[in-house]
């Protein structure tokens, strides 16, 4: 069958590169591990192969007879992993741990990490992903691939850049390398569930003025009068000479909190 582009497929037939991204998911036998875009199987046969408890959602339809009838122990669920919501679809409760996996179509790829990490979050997710934005969830601060993903993501959960995967693995071949990553959800994220929403706009708003020095860039992207702005960067401890590029996702978090606490209100 084909790879279907409006889909973003592209098929990892690789055992030896598939038992590696396993190893990294390191799923003891009983686990319950949600796949997210099976596509032929070829994951889901090494995910199950170790004793995994595997569930996993596919859109394509024309997919689904061959998995079923590939792998009879497969609880697949045929829908978009963007509109389900995934414990449920996997029959699991709010406390039950859970592992999730997948290679990822480079097209929705920032919807699913959000959406793997809303809570309550899975033990470990790993995912294979376009090596730009291995590189961005990856990036230190003050490097030009930092930027609002990298906070956002980071503000939840550790990030592992683990190994390329070179794009001639790939069947058909994508444009660009991929990478696999490792996310590890807090044990307390940096910015409680109730405010992460509100967070990742004033993230991405101050990210809009990245070339902007913060004092400007506050008053710029959230329309901060300049006393509000020096007040916010000031409670912060934050150099108001600074660049947005330059702050860890912990300063951003202290940003975040002068601004709402203060004058400026962020909703």
């Amino acid at each position: 069958m084909r790879a279907k582009k409006r889909f973003g497929q592209h098929f990892l037939p690789h055992t030896a590169i598939l038992e590696r991204i396993v190893d990294a998911l390191a799923p003891r036998p009983g686990d319950a591990v949600l796949e997210i875009g099976p596509g032929r199987g070829a994951l889901t046969a090494v995910l199950l192969a170790r004793g995994a408890r595997v569930s996993a959602i596919e859109k394509d339809a024309d997919l689904i007879a061959g998995l079923r009838e590939r792998f009879p122990a497969l609880h697949l669920i045929e829908g978009d992993a963007l509109d389900l919501r995934w414990r449920e679809a996997a029959g699991l409760g709010p406390d039950d741990p859970m592992l999730v996996a997948g290679n990822i179509p480079y097209n929705v790829t920032s919807p699913l990490l959000d959406k793997a990490l809303e809570p309550p979050r899975p033990t470990r997710i790993v995912y294979l992903v376009q090596r730009e934005v291995a590189d961005r969830l990856g990036a230190a601060p003050g490097s030009s691939a930092y930027g609002a993903l990298t906070v956002g993501v980071r503000a939840a959960a550790k990030v592992e850049r683990l190994f390329t995967v070179p794009a001639g693995a790939f069947v058909p071949r994508p444009r660009v390398d991929s990478a696999v990553i490792r996310l590890t959800p807090l044990a307390e994220p940096l910015i409680p569930d109730v405010d992460t929403q509100a967070f990742r706009r004033f993230v991405v708003a101050i990210f809009g003025a990245r070339r902007k020095q913060l004092a400007r860039g506050l008053r710029t992207a959230l329309g901060l009068d300049p006393a509000a702005a020096a007040l916010a960067l000031s409670s912060a401890t934050i150099d108001p000479d600074a660049r947005p590029e330059t702050l860890s996702p912990e300063r951003f978090v202290r940003l975040f909190r002068a601004v709402v606490d203060g004058e400026g209100r962020v909703s």
